[in-house]
């Protein structure tokens, strides 16, 4: 038993070893980076780590007020958003099940913002970031009715690079205005605070 042990666990290294993904090398790169982005990274992956799921790692999540009519929360969302010199720019019904289990997504509709300056500004920097725009706010209603507003977590967007790519100072703080929005769009309008 022990001899199947050790040599399970010494195989498991040199496959590591030999891969290029030791944990050595991880660990010099991550320490390479800034502050904020090793505490970036390091939320992301205690999430990960707790939940095993990647997407909900880097979204944030809200839950929606029972008293609120959809049509009233997506209001808000647009009221909030012009507060933040954001504009809706799509909306769209995914899907409606009429059938839905308590646990299964009944209903789920995608709202679209932007900041059309600060998106130009973005692309220009990265045509990468194009892969994020618009911003969005998903609705996600589940058969017993419970209700969350889902959004990108922006923290890597703006910490997750290194100083070979740097963000310039005046579009790093426009893209923390866009984060600050994205951050607290759906949080008020999920509560009802508008």
């Amino acid at each position: 038993m022990m001899r199947r042990l050790s040599l399970g666990i010494s195989v498991a290294l040199m496959a590591l070893l030999f891969s290029g993904c030791t944990m050595m090398k991880m660990g010099a790169t991550f320490m390479g980076f800034d502050s904020e982005t090793q505490d970036a990274y390091a939320k992301m992956m205690d999430v990960i780590g707790e939940t095993g799921d990647p997407a909900q790692a880097m979204m944030l999540e809200f839950a929606v007020d029972p008293d609120l009519t959809e049509e009233g929360l997506i209001g808000s969302i647009n009221s909030i958003a012009l507060e933040y010199n954001m504009m809706v720019v799509g909306e769209k019904n995914m899907f409606n099940l009429a059938d839905a289990k308590p646990e299964e997504v009944k209903h789920a509709r995608v709202i679209e913002l932007c900041s059309l300056k600060i998106a130009k500004k973005m692309l220009n920097h990265s045509r990468f970031y194009g892969g994020f725009m618009p911003c969005r706010i998903i609705l996600v209603e589940y058969g017993n009715g419970e209700r969350y507003l889902i959004t990108m977590d922006m923290t890597l967007a703006l910490y997750g690079g290194t100083d070979k790519k740097p963000i310039n100072e005046d579009l790093f703080s426009d893209m923390l205005k866009v984060k600050e929005a994205m951050d607290n769009i759906p949080k008020r309008a999920a509560r009802g605070d508008f």
